[in-house]
């Protein structure tokens, strides 16, 4: 076990961890891309929130097989290190994961922090510079509130998850009690089309519902902080995806039986309602109620941007502690115990993020940094654990292997390619420019491939 692992304390239970992996999976994820599903896809827009909760379900089972195994600070670091040989391949493969994390987790932060300033038009007109400056000054909020020791930040992340499900279920209640949420249900079967399930635009609309669903695998980020982890790292991720997909299906077809999916469907082609939760609320409640709601889902954005940076402070940290990344890296804080190195570079790279790209940009680019290496890396990795090591000895064995490999392989090709051609081509860009890095860094410390293997 590497000395990041024995370093960091077990002080988070089942409870704890599954809060963090829900405030991190909800964030403003649901209440920005609800109305770009339907707008790309109209009624069929259930089938991709369903379609999302499918792929985030078998793949948290490649997560807690992995995750159970190897509960160690870092997550995809270490199974990618173990999969492909720590002396070998695996070098290559933890450290373009490492260096695509560098990227990819401060664009998550900056998406947070954009979605929250989007909301928050809804409260305060504002300038585009002015909402670029409430981002940025989200991520400096969200960094001070993580500058302390573990134990505070568990007690933190159950607060803000109280702020989440209050606001869903205020959310589900409203339109259980106001609006026609059974006869919405009903509509699903009428609106299905074969035609539009295998298409590019509902391709692009999983990729929106499964970038809501993210984060059900952050528990395995904070591994070597678990306690019992090869029991509360698998069941806090089902946990988390069966407990959001409810809410997240819920809420849709609450909000969509008092708003017909014709309508918000209309508003995205011209661009005219970003903030859909707070104009449901003010229809049922009024305006003063609409202003607590916007409030609230505020909340959830902050919540969710609290659990993103305190998960992936941990893989840059874990790689440089194993001497696989820059060293600096590596540093724990000398009396609060965390890795603020670590913490303040992401959060400086998001901040800049934040200040420069658009919601949809991001969000795409979210998902084609982490498929080939992170996602699909780790499903073929656990083939080559198996076949090397076997399964005896495995905390967690996923049922009817190997058949959820197959499935999440497939999927994430699928939804790599829904990404489109530009951010797929930037994903090459980043994954070219680490291959240098590591062949650069590889040749100088004379390892693998320079060298052979120890």
């Amino acid at each position: 076990m590497s000395t990041a692992s024995s370093t960091l304390q077990r002080r988070l239970g089942l409870f704890q961890s599954t809060v963090l992996n829900m405030i991190d999976m909800v964030g403003i994820g649901p209440f920005i891309t609800l109305p770009i599903v339907m707008g790309l896809i109209g009624g069929m827009y259930l089938y991709a929130w369903i379609a999302g909760a499918f792929l985030s379900l078998v793949d948290a089972m490649i997560w807690s097989e992995l995750g159970a195994a190897y509960p160690m600070a870092g997550g995809s670091y270490n199974f990618l290190k173990e999969a492909y040989g720590k002396n070998g391949a695996g070098r290559l493969m933890s450290f373009l994961y490492v260096w695509q994390t560098v990227i990819q987790a401060p664009l998550v932060a900056a998406s947070a922090a954009i979605g929250f300033s989007s909301y928050f038009v809804y409260l305060v007109p504002l300038e585009w510079w002015q909402q670029k400056m409430i981002s940025g000054a989200v991520i400096l909020f969200i960094t001070f509130l993580l500058y302390r020791k573990i134990d505070s930040i568990g007690k933190i992340g159950v607060l803000l998850w109280a702020g989440v499900i209050g606001t869903l279920g205020w959310i589900i209640f409203a339109g259980i009690s106001h609006g026609n949420i059974f006869s919405t249900l009903k509509q699903m079967g009428g609106s299905f089309s074969w035609q539009v399930l295998g298409s590019f635009a509902f391709g692009q609309a999983c990729v929106k519902t499964i970038y809501s669903y993210l984060g059900y695998y952050n528990v395995c980020h904070l591994g070597a902080e678990i306690k019992d982890p090869g029991k509360n790292i698998p069941r806090s991720m089902f946990i988390s995806v069966i407990g959001i997909a409810i809410l997240y299906l819920a809420m849709n077809l609450s909000i969509s039986s008092v708003i017909p999916w014709q309508e918000i469907k209309s508003w995205q082609g011209t661009g005219k309602n970003d903030y859909v939760v707070s104009t449901f609320i003010e229809r049922l409640y009024g305006s003063t109620a609409a202003i607590i709601i916007t409030v609230m889902v505020l909340w959830v954005a902050l919540a969710s941007l609290f659990a993103v940076m305190l998960g992936y402070s941990r893989v840059p940290y874990a790689a440089a502690v194993d001497g696989a990344f820059f060293k600096v890296f590596g540093k724990l804080h000398p009396t609060k115990n965390f890795p603020y190195v670590s913490l303040l570079v992401l959060a400086g790279l998001a901040f800049i993020f934040s200040l420069l790209f658009r919601m949809g940009d991001i969000i795409s680019g979210i998902l084609a940094m982490r498929i080939m290496v992170q996602f699909i890396g780790q499903a073929v990795g656990v083939l080559l654990l198996r076949k090397r090591n076997g399964r005896h000895h495995l905390p967690y064995k996923m049922p009817l292997y190997p058949i959820p490999v197959v499935l999440a392989i497939l999927m994430w090709l699928f939804i790599f390619c829904a990404t489109g051609l530009t951010i797929i081509t930037s994903f090459l860009v980043v994954f070219g420019t680490g291959l240098l890095v590591f062949f650069f860094m590889a040749k100088l410390k004379k390892q693998w491939p320079f060298t052979e293997n120890e």
